[in-house]
């Protein structure tokens, strides 16, 4: 079968300067016989230097990543930067415009379709744009991620390290490192490969993930930190000036942990609304309780609890109270030195 893409934009990605337009997937529901759906798309190039594809909006309910795009694509000058910057500040537009973390035309999640499919459906053929063809013209690519509605977490810049290329994860951590989070993690989301982080590093690309936001709401410092976060990796990749590179603010002190698989993550053991026991950075044991499931229509019931399979620090935590068996409500972090 073949793998051409439908997607079709009046964007020249060779030519220097700003271009703003859409990407335009043909889309053909009820009520519209030959329309669109269109993604929005910004290229802005000066010259020759690397090129690098900038991704907001994997899931809709991550407000921050759209706006720090969407303010770079508004106010940057082509004449700061020496190569190409492709952003994507919506690639998941039906999501992004509807609020939600999996499109509402057909219930994907985005960000679990790699390498995606150019006659799938909406979700598998955008996927399969970024995978096929933009992948094909990068040289680092930047996924800004937040918690989304139903994770509480803290701001953080994400190393998705590679099995078989030792070189490419240090390039990896060195352009993490640079980003400037409070917190570098190393995270593998259990070896799924259908990632679009994942699929970025089978790609051979400079991969810099995030999750900077928290509760499906917008976040001051986490806007602060990725909008510096991504000057600064710019100006590391050569594609910015040094001089657009920022410190962190006085007092932040930067830590390198990673999580340790899958005992880094606890579920809802029953349906219920879950109380958690521990704040965000909060330091815990293994086999201590995170929290309790406690059954509101059924008080004669005593809670059940959660339990950390690891010690470590608090790094996210369930957002809403409502949980189904099997949601996250916590993951931990363990230190990356010595481990």
């Amino acid at each position: 079968m073949t793998r051409t893409s439908i997607i079709n934009t009046d964007i020249d990605f060779d030519r220097n300067g700003k271009q703003v337009s859409k990407l335009n997937l043909p889309h053909s529901p009820h009520n519209d016989a030959w329309g669109v759906m269109p993604i929005p798309i910004a290229v802005i190039k000066n010259g020759a230097g690397p090129t690098v594809l900038l991704e907001g909006g994997n899931h809709g309910d991550e407000y921050e990543g759209p706006i720090i795009l969407g303010r770079m694509i508004r106010d940057l000058d082509p004449a700061e930067i020496q190569g190409r910057l492709i952003i994507i500040p919506a690639i998941n537009t039906p999501a992004v415009i509807a609020g939600r973390r999996t499109s509402p035309v057909d219930g994907l999640n985005f960000n679990r379709c790699f390498p995606g499919d150019p006659l799938g459906t909406m979700t598998q053929q955008i996927v399969h744009y970024v995978h096929d063809v933009l992948f094909g013209m990068a040289d680092a690519f930047l996924d800004l991620h937040s918690g989304g509605s139903s994770l509480d977490i803290l701001p953080s810049a994400i190393v998705e390290p590679s099995v078989e290329d030792a070189e490419l994860t240090e390039k990896n951590m060195g352009a993490v490192s640079a980003f400037g989070a409070p917190l570098t993690v190393v995270l593998n989301n259990l070896g799924d490969p259908r990632t679009s982080t994942s699929a970025a590093v089978r790609a051979g690309l400079i991969t810099v993930g995030t999750e900077l936001g928290r509760g499906g709401r917008v976040s001051l410092d986490a806007l602060e930190i990725g909008s510096r976060g991504v000057r600064n990796v710019l100006a590391h990749l050569g594609v910015m000036d040094g001089g657009a590179a920022a410190a962190p603010p006085a007092g932040q002190v930067s830590r390198a942990v990673r999580v340790p698989g899958s005992a880094g993550y606890v579920y809802a053991p029953a349906a219920g609304v879950f109380e958690p026991f521990h704040e965000k950075g909060a330091v815990v044991e293994e086999g201590e309780a995170a929290g309790l499931v406690h059954f509101l229509d059924d008080p004669g019931r005593a809670p059940v609890a959660a339990h950390f399979k690891c010690s470590g620090r608090v790094y996210a935590r369930r957002q809403p109270g409502r949980v189904e068996p099997g949601n996250c409500v916590a993951v931990v972090v363990v230190d990356l030195e010595g481990g």
